[in-house]
């Protein structure tokens, strides 16, 4: 008798299924450039989005940290039953956090490489990839800046403070501002100290 049912409701969701895929779908309407008006100085203005954190910890997703370990595994799912899907072996590389559930924080690199880490294996501490031949290190925030040095693409530094446009980055003994958009691992005017 369940057996029935069950292939009843099946055919059912499938033809309503069906059903949806073959409905017209409404043309959006077109907009006259003389027919737009302002909104009454009265009308209230739409509250920004949200800011969406993670349910474990309260921090804001998505969010960058740092490989805390040498060698660290990322998984298909939030357990150490999972198939392991990528092996990073680089320390202090930079990550982004996506999502959060219990102990496991899905992670992806700056290739959209990733899975599921143990917190453990990462860091709060932020660093950030070389996206750019010959980086340029400056003694100030200011492209005018005396130069102390030059990163080549692909290194990775760790990141003491940002300002908008700038970071403060420390690539092996050497630290000077670089311009922001030449990194990967912190978002497009991101602040902090």
């Amino acid at each position: 008798m369940i057996r029935i049912v069950l292939i009843g409701l099946l055919a059912s969701c499938a033809s309503t299924f069906a059903l949806a895929q073959t409905a017209p779908q409404p043309r959006p309407e077109t907009i006259s450039p003389l027919t737009l008006t302002a909104a009454p100085v009265d009308t209230p203005i739409a509250e920004p989005a949200a800011e969406i954190v993670g349910p474990v910890t309260g921090f804001p997703l998505p969010r960058f940290v740092s490989m805390r370990a040498t060698e660290g595994n990322a998984r298909r799912g939030p357990s150490r039953s999972h198939r392991i899907d990528w092996v990073f072996t680089r320390r202090n590389m930079p990550m982004m956090i996506v999502a959060e559930h219990g102990h496991w924080r899905r992670v992806i690199d700056r290739d959209g490489a990733g899975g599921w880490m143990h917190y453990s294996l990462l860091s709060g501490e932020r660093s950030a990839i070389v996206e750019v031949d010959m980086l340029a290190l400056h003694a100030r925030p200011d492209a005018a800046s005396h130069v102390r040095a030059h990163a080549e693409l692909g290194v990775t530094g760790r990141l003491r403070e940002c300002q908008p446009g700038w970071c403060l980055m420390e690539v092996e003994g050497f630290r000077g501002w670089v311009d922001a958009n030449a990194i990967w691992g912190v978002d497009p005017g991101e602040v902090f100290d």
